[in-house]
């Protein structure tokens, strides 16, 4: 047996960091575009992968220029249930049998569609592509496990006018407050939002998230809000270290009680550490290390993703990942943005074999890393049997690729 596409391609997957916004088809993003005459720099495939959506970026910032686009044609009802059923759709096309989908429902709000509203909207494509493959034979017979979804709340951790009609909004009405203040009480409002969707509605609210530029916009300013989601039993996942060192992710930890991380990439760089309170770096960082194993707080990676916004890591052996798979993190891979990225659940796992020469049994506690990591929407006896039927299944795939190639020593494909 071989680690081949093929069979990775087979496996079940995860995918827990997944931005609606930057995950959509190109070909609905145009016709998205021309329905409700939103500019685009190109109206043609090729004309966006070569004018937005590159394979290399200048840093975060210039790589999330893309979402103006993305997020312009989003702000209808329709389009978000839309892109929700397709983006579940291209998951289970490639074998993921569970996806966290994360948008911020505050930049899709206006005149005519209500926070709420927008993450119900999502609610309906994903529930719809979710009954729709559950209901195949296979998968309602018990011999395949079903696919599963959450949806993440995201706050962001500041904005600019113009860029979103709830935003600008809220800046008027707070116009003798500063900016900081304006953005954690957005936070909070989204916690009250997410909390009111998962209770009233009984939408999948699994989690909240905090994204957007670290530097100069701090995880502790959205303290508040973070403690909100805890006391109201909403898990808890930030954007940290993405962009700036390790002290963002000491943040996302003890200030914003973080269950997981997203990215990390800069976990270890002790000469990233800026206060000068801290005169031990290195300890510092092997302390941070440390306490994110003992706690298991897992990290969400997304390698294409931070070899695109971070021009010093030249070749992706030279991840973090490698630092985080030597200190036996909890880790699992995700694909940020399958369309702003070009990628996908498949190739991110198919990249990491190749570049850190992943064995079977690594490969194989990555993947389950993801399901039992994840912020499942039914109870922890469910997700439990859930987790089991996934192991189950892929050792049977397992097995299936083992008979094949019986008696050879597994090896990576090229």
């Amino acid at each position: 047996m071989i680690i081949s596409q093929e069979f990775i391609q087979k496996i079940p997957k995860t995918d827990l960091h997944l931005h609606l916004d930057g995950s959509l088809r190109l070909s609905t993003l145009i016709e998205l575009a021309r329905e409700q005459k939103v500019k685009l720099p190109a109206y043609d495939e090729k004309g966006l992968l070569r004018l937005v959506f590159r394979k290399k970026y200048a840093n975060l910032n210039e790589y999330l220029e893309g979402f103006k686009y993305t997020t312009a044609v989003l702000q209808t009802a329709s389009a978000l249930e839309r892109v929700g059923y397709e983006l579940a759709q291209d998951n289970q096309a490639e074998g993921v049998r569970y996806i966290e989908v994360r948008f911020a429902p505050q930049l899709h709000q206006n005149a005519n569609l209500t926070c709420i509203e927008a993450m119900a909207a999502l609610n309906a494509g994903l529930v719809r592509a979710k009954e729709e493959f559950n209901a195949r034979p296979e998968v309602a017979s018990g011999t395949e496990p079903p696919f599963e979804y959450g949806i993440i709340a995201c706050a962001m951790r500041m904005f600019d006018y113009g860029f979103s009609y709830y935003y600008d909004t809220l800046l008027r009405v707070h116009a003798h407050s500063g900016r900081k203040e304006v953005f954690s009480l957005a936070s909070q409002e989204l916690v009250r939002a997410a909390v009111v969707a998962k209770t009233q509605l009984k939408l999948p609210i699994v989690g909240f998230d905090l994204a957007g530029a670290e530097a100069g916009f701090p995880a502790e300013d959205h303290a508040q809000a973070y403690a909100l989601a805890h006391k109201n039993f909403l898990n808890k996942t930030v954007h940290a270290g993405e962009a700036y060192g390790p002290e963002s992710i000491f943040q996302a930890i003890t200030d914003l009680h973080a269950d997981r991380l997203g990215h990390a990439v800069y976990l270890f760089d002790a000469d990233m550490i800026k206060s000068a309170e801290i005169k031990d770096k290195k300890a510092y960082v092997a302390n941070l290390v440390q306490f994110i194993a003992n706690h298991r707080i897992t990290i969400e990676v997304c390698l294409t993703s931070n070899m695109q916004t971070n021009p010093a890591i030249r070749r992706l052996s030279q991840h973090s990942f490698r630092l985080m798979r030597k200190a036996k993190l909890s880790a699992t891979f995700c694909t940020d943005n399958r369309t702003v990225s070009r990628t996908t659940v498949s190739a991110e796992i198919l990249k990491a074999v190749r570049a850190f020469d992943i064995t079977p049994h690594e490969l194989k506690n990555f993947i389950i890393y993801g399901f039992k990591r994840s912020f499942f929407p039914g109870t922890y006896i469910k997700k439990r049997e859930y987790v089991r039927q996934i192991i189950d299944y892929y050792e049977k795939i397992e097995r299936q690729f083992a008979k094949v190639r019986r008696g050879r020593p597994m090896k990576i494909k090229g």
